[in-house]
C-alpha cells in the first residue's frame, strides 16, 4: 500500500475501533456526551436533570402545578494529546504492507490506550469521601480470605449512596485477581471461570462486572481499587490527526496520528475507592 494509496478516514475508523476494544478504564466510562471534538482544549457539553420531586397523593385532592425540569449542565475539556509517528521501510514494502499496516495500527491503539486508561484511572482522587474504604494510612490488607468480603463492602457504599444498581463496575489489579481465584464463590459465580473475557472483563461479584488491569494506580504497594457505576465518569475522545508522509531522511512511508481525549468524575457519589495493600 503506497503512501498515495493512503486514507485516513479509513485507518482512524481502524485506530479507533482497536482502541475502544482495549480500553479497561475506558470502557466503564460513559462516553455519551454532546457535541463536537474540535482540537486540544476544546470542550463537549455533559447534560443532566436535577432530581424529581416526589409528593404524596391524596385521594379527591388536586395535585401540584408540574416542576419546570431545570438542566445540570457540565462541560468536559479535552485537555489530553497524545501522538504516534512510525514508519515502514521501503525494502518491507510488498504486497504484505496492508498487513503490516494493520499490526502496526493495533500496536498503536493498545498504546494510546495504556496512556489514556492511566489518566482515567488517576481520577480515583474523584471518590465521594463515603465510598472510600481504607486510606493512605490505614489500608485494607487484602487476603484470599477478606478480598470478596471487601468487595461485598464496597457494594454497600455504594448501595447507601444511592447509585444505581446497574453498570456496576470494579476494576483491580492481578495480585487481586489472583485472591479472587482462591475464593470458590468467585468462580462459582463467574460463568467463563478463570477465562478472561472482552475489555479485561474477568467475571462478576456482588452486582460488579470484575475487570483486571495494570493501570490500577499504586504507590509503595498500596493500590487504589476503584469502583463505581457507569454514570460517574465521563470519557469522550477522537483522533484528530491522521497523516501520511516521505521522511526527509529515509525511504520509507511514515505515518502519524493524534489522539485527543478527556475525561471527568461526574457523579462523585457513584465512585468508591479501596485503598489496598495484597498480603
Amino acid at each position: 500500500m503506497a503512501i498515495d494509496n493512503f486514507n485516513p478516514t479509513i485507518w482512524s475508523g481502524v485506530l479507533i475501533s482497536a482502541l475502544q476494544k482495549n480500553l479497561v478504564f475506558g470502557e466503564v466510562a460513559n462516553k455519551d456526551y454532546e457535541g463536537v471534538i474540535s482540537n486540544v482544549g476544546s470542550s463537549v457539553k455533559l447534560n443532566g436533570l436535577d432530581d424529581i420531586t416526589i409528593g404524596d397523593y391524596v385521594k379527591n385532592t388536586n395535585i401540584a402545578d408540574p416542576e419546570t425540569l431545570t438542566g445540570v449542565d457540565q462541560s468536559l475539556v479535552i485537555d489530553q494529546a497524545d501522538y504516534f509517528n512510525f514508519q515502514i521501510d521501503d525494502i518491507d514494502k510488498t504486497q504484505q504492507t496492508p498487513k503490516l499496516m494493520s499490526a502496526a495500527m493495533e500496536n498503536a491503539a493498545y498504546r494510546l490506550r495504556d496512556v489514556a486508561d492511566q489518566y482515567i484511572a488517576s481520577l480515583h482522587t474523584g471518590a465521594a469521601a463515603e465510598n472510600l474504604i481504607g486510606n493512605d494510612t490505614t489500608p485494607i490488607a487484602l487476603t484470599a480470605d477478606n478480598a470478596y468480603q471487601t468487595i461485598v463492602q464496597a457494594r454497600a457504599a455504594l448501595s447507601r449512596a444511592n447509585a444505581p444498581t446497574d453498570g456496576r463496575w470494579m476494576v483491580v489489579p492481578p495480585e487481586v485477581y489472583s485472591l479472587l481465584l482462591l475464593d470458590k464463590r468467585f468462580v462459582q459465580a463467574t460463568s467463563a471461570g478463570d477465562e478472561v473475557m472482552a475489555n479485561g472483563r474477568v467475571g462478576t461479584i456482588a452486582g460488579f462486572t470484575i475487570y483486571e488491569s495494570n493501570n490500577v494506580v499504586e504507590a509503595t504497594g498500596e493500590y487504589k481499587v476503584m469502583f463505581g457505576q457507569r454514570g460517574a465518569i465521563t470519557f469522550a475522545s477522537q483522533i484528530m490527526q491522521m497523516e501520511a508522509y516521505r521522511p526527509e531522511k529515509r525511504f520509507a512511508d511514515a505515518v502519524k496520528g493524534l489522539h485527543v481525549y478527556g475525561a471527568k468524575v461526574v457523579r462523585p457519589e457513584s465512585l468508591g475507592v479501596i485503598t489496598a495493600t495484597v498480603a
